[in-house]
């Protein structure tokens, strides 16, 4: 299955709720809610309030991003916050095993990120504690950065590990995926895509439905 989760991150503040209403309405499955702390990440975003308030808007999953540094502090907040799955970074947990399972605890899916320069390799003993993995396409902490090419080698060798274990778990990509660009990131292995500016950026419900139409052509070999 192909998900559309677009990030908040790129959205109008002044009207989240509506923009988050909009795409939902357009058929995004997931919301992608990214979390900063000024320390793992050079930006501060947002955090629990905003989940919160936001999670009055929609039903769709609420995919949250943890860009913090030992994220297990905040796993239980996230969860009172309104948190479907919670993606942790492979870098930023000192017992990332520990960490996955505190967020299964809760009752929430667990995901796992990697920052660009960080192998697949390391994932290796968690491959089957994950219920997705994540593949930052650009360096965390900013949108609107280019795709880094050099990721989709890591796609196809995570889903290649995957497949090897027996394994069909979703793998998620984030980080300049656009309408031009997005097959390649399908043809690497990846089902989940987030996308900022290129949903947001004017009509975000027309961007959504375009998104949408590519993953509906892409299953059925158009």
């Amino acid at each position: 299955m192909y998900i559309l989760a677009p990030s908040v991150l790129a959205a109008d503040f002044s009207k989240l709720g509506d923009e988050v209403r909009k795409v939902a309405d357009a058929g995004a499955q997931y919301i992608h809610l990214d979390v900063m702390d000024g320390a793992f990440v050079p930006s501060i975003s947002f955090g629990m309030p905003v989940i919160e308030k936001l999670r009055g808007c929609t039903d769709r999953v609420f995919d949250v991003h943890m860009m913090v540094e030992e994220p297990g502090r905040y796993i239980a907040d996230m969860k009172r916050a309104g948190a479907d799955l919670i993606c942790v970074h492979q870098e930023a947990c000192c017992h990332l095993d520990r960490t996955i399972h505190q967020i299964k605890e809760c009752g929430l899916k667990a995901a796992v990120a990697l920052n660009p320069a960080t192998p697949v390799e390391t994932l290796s003993c968690i491959l089957s504690e994950a219920d997705m993995f994540l593949i930052m396409s650009v360096n965390p902490g900013f949108g609107g950065q280019k795709f880094i090419p050099y990721t989709l080698d890591k796609i196809r060798k995570l889903r290649a590990m995957l497949n090897d274990a027996g394994l069909n778990t979703d793998i998620e990509v984030d980080g300049g995926v656009s309408a031009s660009n997005v097959r390649s990131v399908l043809d690497a292995g990846a089902n989940v895509i987030v996308a900022g500016s290129a949903v947001f950026k004017n009509d975000a419900a027309a961007n959504t439905r375009e998104f949408l139409e590519i993953f509906r052509e892409y299953k059925t070999g158009k």
